[in-house]
């Protein structure tokens, strides 16, 4: 259980893979341990087991269920307890593994987040089609629900894996690995992942990225980085999106600039326009230094 916002890891998590209409459920009472290895030209090869839980396990975790529900409950009361540490623990590593995945195989992992209707994916489906001859780009959509930001990735031409979460209001570490093993992206490459649309639990979940990009559209509000604090100071890099609205809207660019700068003063910042093109290169530049490195 996600003890920020109450959704539970218990939700029936899929993955569907548009190119095949494959259909893969993550059961959660199974566990998937993951062994990477490094050959001696430099070759990675990641495999996994799985053990399922036995009956009387679920017993255990029922138990177990109700032990959460009370901690939580005296968490409300103002009592300390460890378990978002153990949750986030589970998680990080997990993420560690995916990173060294990563790094083996020298992938650019990027984790794009943002409020719903930031214009996430509008902005990665031009970033897609204006990369794709220099590198080979590989996208995780994540949402709740629907395949509809996938089959528009797959537009693209671009590999793409969708993962719906249900109830769950992020991705996680476990859900990119199984992501990974669908996509099998290969070296030197770019991986992106689309997460759930929200400002505040994606930035406690690491997923084993290079780097956080959270995206702010001049259609929100200028005061978004110091509103939600956290997901803005664990970002890399800000996108501001929408540029060729602003004669429309009533945003302050400058004082959306001056917010995160205060809440994230190492913070990239870039202005960018995915309709018209405006500041685009300098995104893709930021996106190519990042690859070679």
């Amino acid at each position: 259980m996600c003890v920020t916002c109450g959704c539970s890891d218990d939700a029936e998590t899929k993955i569907t893979n548009p190119e095949t209409g494959e259909v893969v459920a993550i059961n959660s009472n199974v566990h998937h341990h993951t062994h990477t290895h490094t050959l001696a030209d430099g070759t990675v090869i990641t495999h996994s087991h799985s053990h399922a839980s036995s009956h009387s396990h679920s017993h255990e975790h029922h138990s177990n269920n109700t032990t959460e529900v009370a901690q939580i409950h005296a968490k409300m009361h103002g009592n300390t307890i460890t378990l978002e540490e153990k949750i986030l623990a589970k998680n990080d590593l997990i993420a560690a593994q995916n990173r060294g995945w990563f790094k083996g195989r020298n992938i650019l992992a990027l984790n794009l987040v943002s409020s719903p209707g930031s214009g996430k994916t509008t902005l990665l489906t031009r970033t897609i089609n204006d990369l794709k001859d220099k590198f080979p780009i590989y996208v995780i959509e994540g949402d709740q629900e629907t395949s509809n930001d996938a089959k528009k990735i797959q537009e693209t031409g671009c590999k793409v894996v969708q993962i719906n979460t249900g109830t769950g209001c992020h991705l996680e570490a476990s859900m990119v690995e199984r992501g990974l093993q669908q996509l099998n992206p290969p070296l030197n490459s770019i991986v992106m992942i689309e997460n759930v649309g929200n400002l505040v639990c994606p930035a406690l979940f690491d997923l084993g990225e290079k780097a956080k990009v959270a995206i702010l559209s001049v259609t929100e509000g200028e005061d978004k980085p110091i509103k939600y604090p956290h997901m803005f100071r664990a970002s890399e890099v800000m996108i501001i999106t929408k540029i060729d609205l602003l004669p429309y809207v009533q945003f302050d660019l400058n004082l959306a600039i001056e917010y995160a700068k205060q809440v994230n003063p190492k913070m990239q910042i870039f202005q960018v326009s995915a309709t018209t093109g405006v500041g685009l290169e300098s995104w893709y530049d930021w996106i190519c230094a990042n690859v070679q490195k």
